[in-house]
């Protein structure tokens, strides 16, 4: 079963996929020397993202992760507030909460879509304002490219007076009843690092319909140079700018976004078809409400299976061939650990209180025991997949594997 990785190809979990169309913004940049972080590239990206999903005012930012900061900068969030967001997450969604000197308070997902539930998120709002301290504002992140259930999220937060940041940094081009998603939110966020389903190097943007937030947040990305002859500031600024050669990458990448999108759901239906004979092997759902980017493909394997996730990673892994764990939730996290989290199983009179300790496992932590994400790039192989596959299905149909590997446990 083992081959020797530097003679075997290389497959990736998600990595950069040129066009050919990235080169001629990327020379306009070199041949009028705009390569700081201001030029026409820089404008035009955030015009051709403004368009496309359908918001008023962008600004084309160094990572989604910034965009998130200037968010809750703009909502005023500071020192001692609280902000609800998703666990089941990268860090980079809850860790500008803390820049701000925040609190974050963490929120179970539903199985539906793997993105924040609705019943967690009206618990902790029924235990915050028992509390009185409600949150300053909800972030919502839309895991593996698919939209979270925003109508219910939306009207618990409007019923509390509590705004909305939509976190869409891996659901680029995803819908939720035929709208974008990161345009349901006051804020919405996008993210074009690396393994993105567009990249322009490292970037993100900041979305809003609100043109005057997005001209503070442009302020505040650059410094916060007043309009003076000379360097003045009444405001603490940040570096945050996206190049001009990075946004010539992405108004590139950006005329393809709906190939790679059929190209990430062609891979995802191959697995489910593949898979469809493993019954331990379940695809993660995609919600009846929207269509995602299938940014990623994920695989949950069913409880009491004798295969676990860390047997497939490592026989891939032996072959050459990039995978991940599902997000670790951030309620688990060492640096989180002592935060407050709402599970959707847990009663709603329980605050502070965990209920992994108690024996209760929230869908989060469930998830994350169970799931894989598998290679979703898109300059696989058909021949790529095949081998993929064959690896992964071998744990079940080669006995002599699925034995010497549950006789381990």
């Amino acid at each position: 079963m083992s081959m020797n990785k530097s003679k075997s190809k290389r497959i990736y979990l998600a990595s950069p996929h040129m066009c050919g169309e990235e080169e001629k913004y990327i020379k306009a940049a070199f041949d009028t020397n705009w390569i700081a972080p201001i030029g026409p590239n820089v404008d035009g990206f955030e015009n051709d993202i403004a368009n496309f999903v359908g918001v008023k005012a962008t600004v084309a930012l160094s990572s989604g992760t910034d965009a998130i900061h200037l968010a809750l900068k703009w909502l005023n969030v500071g020192q001692g507030d609280r902000v609800f967001c998703s666990s089941l997450t990268f860090s980079g969604s809850c860790n500008p909460i803390l820049y701000q000197g925040a609190i974050p308070v963490f929120i179970d997902c539903d199985m539906e879509s793997f993105n924040m539930s609705p019943i967690a998120l009206k618990k902790a709002f029924q235990v915050s304002e028992k509390m009185g301290q409600l949150p300053k504002a909800v972030i919502v992140v839309n895991l593996y490219g698919q939209s979270a259930d925003m109508d219910p999220i939306m009207d618990i937060c409007e019923y509390y007076n509590v705004p909305i940041v939509e976190d869409a940094a891996e659901s680029l081009g995803a819908t939720y009843k035929g709208r974008y998603s990161g345009t349901f939110g006051k804020f919405g966020i996008y993210s074009f690092n690396g393994n993105k389903i567009i990249t322009t190097s490292g970037g993100g943007m900041l979305v809003s319909n609100n043109e005057d937030a997005i001209k503070k947040a442009r302020f505040w990305a650059t410094q916060s140079k007043d309009p003076a002859r000379h360097y003045q500031h009444s405001e603490i600024g940040y570096n945050y700018r996206m190049s001009n050669v990075l946004a010539g990458i992405g108004r590139g990448q950006l005329t393809v976004l709906n190939t790679r999108i059929q190209q990430k759901k062609k891979i995802y239906e191959f697995y489910k078809e593949k898979f469809m004979d493993i019954k331990d092997i379940e695809m993660m759902n995609v919600a009846s409400y929207g269509e995602p980017n299938y940014w990623l493909s994920v695989i949950t394997l069913k409880k009491g299976s004798r295969i676990k996730p860390m047997d497939i990673m490592l026989a891939l892994e032996n072959e050459n061939i990039e995978s991940r764990p599902v997000w670790k939730p951030m309620h688990l996290q060492p640096v989180f650990s002592k935060y407050d989290f709402f599970s959707e199983n847990q009663d709603k009179d329980e605050n502070q209180e965990k209920n992994h300790d108690k024996g209760v496992l929230s869908n989060s932590e469930d998830i994350f025991n169970r799931g894989v994400c598998l290679p979703s790039d898109t300059k696989m192989t058909r021949a790529d997949m095949n081998r993929i596959v064959k690896i992964i299905k071998n744990f079940w149909i080669n006995k002599n594997v699925y034995n010497e590997v549950a006789s381990t446990k």
